[in-house]
């Protein structure tokens, strides 16, 4: 067992963000820096790490930050691109025929469309889209932000088409040869079979605590960015939230429970979006008073950015030709790039010759890192920046751009990805040094002390905080795959030790990996650059811990009582 300055030596890195980001508001472009400074005296000191060791880490992690930052890239230029066609403004017109009640759009937006991007693309790409059109629509950059974190909480468990559970516990366990043996021998599962049982109880979880997830969304914007600071605004589509989330749970869980891991977030939002769209449109649910923000004049000067709300075309859905003169744009034309890039992402990981083709070329691979064994590459072809490039260039056709927009659209999106490419690369570069303390010494790592010493400080009642593990990987790594990477072992050893069942608490560990990202840096900042506020890391992250604390809480209330009460003979 790790001693108390081992601990408090293992958690010195993450008091510093914490302290300098929530605390001090520092931007993470100044805190991630200095995080990777203690992270790396930590290693020196406390865990003996050598100068080889903490600079493969580093470079390791810097390679896992350009997976990110090609994925923002990509987002980035789609926005501009689509920005200088103006199709964003005929975007926002087709939901003002919806409904031009900001409550509306954040359930629509927010909840069921992030969902199914987040289904289809995983990689935090749902901010990466969503928020851009609520600006594009006229909220404040902020507030799009941080309504777009928390919209998509239940799909994030499942992420893009099962990947957190197949890579992050499917085949973390086959590699281990004792819980395969375990498995197989004392249920009638599978490895692959009992992860999807996994995938069940988490869906389980999700359904009952994410009731509250649309109305969150709205609440936090009524009450942190509405005139009145109030949420009686948000008790007004009550009705609204709460059929969206049931259009939505239903074929959710039914979809984990017989189906598996790898559609439940798509074909929940896709069916949730069918229904409540048709709800609206035949007059059910929607509220008797029409809400907004105040008058942009009225905002505080950090809840916008680079980017103006609204920013694009003429309010007429005009957009300029080759010619100089305007012509209307469809609004079917307008939303076809985000139609094919649902297309091309889906078909990128559901056929499989497109798939393997894909992983197998345009691979960028780092073998056996300055001798370390460490090994990290880069899919250029599969990540889903390519898939952003990609379509951004079929839009230049598809939406007659001239040169001079194309140019722009480039020229912005390289100015605004510099932002975070600090602050990535010395957060995940922070993690991996972390991460890779123990095996540069034989011992175990900064994060598996922590998480033991956050076991034995629970005991019995470990249940009650295994979503929080979760999160903490989460948090840390920016995935929920690589928490479930980081700690499904460790949560199924601990569930073993203290007799609980293993599958229970395994569910709260991947829903926990879910509710991590809602302050996962990587996350955040990745969700600021593509509305122009990087900068602010600190404040959403604060905001977001309100969300994160009532999933958490009730999520280790019913850890408990499957655990213990109703469902104690579960493996």
């Amino acid at each position: 067992m790790a001693s108390f300055v081992e601990i408090l030596i293992a958690l010195a890195p993450l008091v510093a963000i914490a302290v300098l980001m929530v605390g001090f508001f520092w931007p993470a472009t100044r805190a991630m820096p200095v995080a990777w400074l203690v992270a790396i005296a930590a290693g020196v000191f406390g865990w003996g790490m050598d100068f080889q060791w903490i600079t493969a880490a580093t470079i390791n992690g810097f390679i896992t930050a350009t997976q990110i930052l090609w994925i923002v890239f990509g987002a980035i230029l789609l926005l501009y691109t689509l920005k200088q066609t103006g199709a964003f403004d005929v975007i926002s017109q087709g939901f003002a025929a919806i409904s031009d009640d900001r409550r509306v759009q954040v359930v629509l937006l927010v909840f069921l469309m992030g969902s199914f991007v987040e289904g289809a693309a995983g990689f935090g790409t749902p901010a990466a889209v969503v928020g851009p059109l609520l600006v594009g629509l006229g909220f404040p950059p902020l507030a799009a932000v941080v309504v777009a974190l928390t919209g998509n909480l239940m799909a994030i468990t499942f992420g893009a088409v099962g990947t957190p559970l197949i890579i992050g516990m499917q085949d973390t366990f086959a590699s281990s040869s004792a819980i395969q043996s375990t498995v197989t021998t004392q249920t009638p599962f599978s490895i692959a079979g009992w992860v999807a049982e996994i995938g069940t109880w988490a869906a389980t979880y999700h359904v009952i605590v994410g009731i509250a997830v649309p109305f969150i969304g709205v609440a936090m914007m009524t009450r942190f960015f509405g005139e009145e600071r109030s949420i009686r605004p948000a008790l007004s589509v009550l009705p609204l939230c709460l059929f969206a989330w049931a259009s939505f749970a239903v074929p959710y869980w039914l979809t984990a429970a017989f189906l598996g891991p790898v559609f439940p977030g798509l074909i929940g939002a896709l069916v949730g979006l069918a229904l409540t769209v048709s709800a609206l449109r035949l007059g059910y649910f929607r509220p008797d008073d029409q809400w907004n923000f105040e008058s942009p004049a009225a905002w505080p000067d950090h809840w916008v950015g680079d980017i103006e709300p609204g920013e694009t075309a003429d309010r007429d859905g005009a957009v300029a030709t080759d010619g100089g003169t305007t012509e209307s744009m469809p609004l079917w034309k307008a939303w076809t790039p985000y139609a094919l890039l649902v297309v091309v992402l889906v078909g990128t990981r559901v056929v499989d010759p497109i798939s393997s083709f894909l992983q197998s070329n345009g691979v960028l691979v780092w073998n056996d890192i300055l001798g370390t064994g460490l090994t990290n590459d880069i899919s250029m072809l599969y990540l889903p920046g390519a898939s952003f490039v990609f379509i951004s260039l079929l839009t230049i056709g598809l939406h007659r751009m001239n040169g001079g927009e194309v140019k722009a659209a480039w020229r912005e999106t390289f100015e605004k990805i510099a932002s975070p490419v600090v602050a990535l690369l010395f957060a995940v570069g922070t993690v991996q040094v972390m991460l890779q303390s123990g095996a540069a010494t034989g011992t175990d790592s900064m994060l598996i002390v922590l998480s033991q010493a956050t076991a034995n400080l629970a005991g019995g009642i470990y249940p009650l905080f295994a979503s929080l593990v979760g999160a903490f990987g989460a948090f840390l790594a920016g995935s929920n795959t690589v928490s479930d990477v980081l700690f499904s072992t460790f949560q199924y050893g601990v569930a073993d030790q203290i007799g609980t069942p293993k599958t229970i608490v395994l569910g709260a560990q991947a829903v926990g990996g879910a509710i991590g990202n809602l302050i996962a840096v990587h996350n955040v900042v990745a969700a600021l650059a593509v509305v122009g506020l990087v900068g602010e890391e600190g404040r959403v992250i604060r905001l977001e811990l309100i969300p994160l604390a009532y999933y958490a809480a009730f999520t280790g209330i019913l850890t408990l009582l499957f655990s213990y009460l109703l469902f104690p003979g579960v493996f």
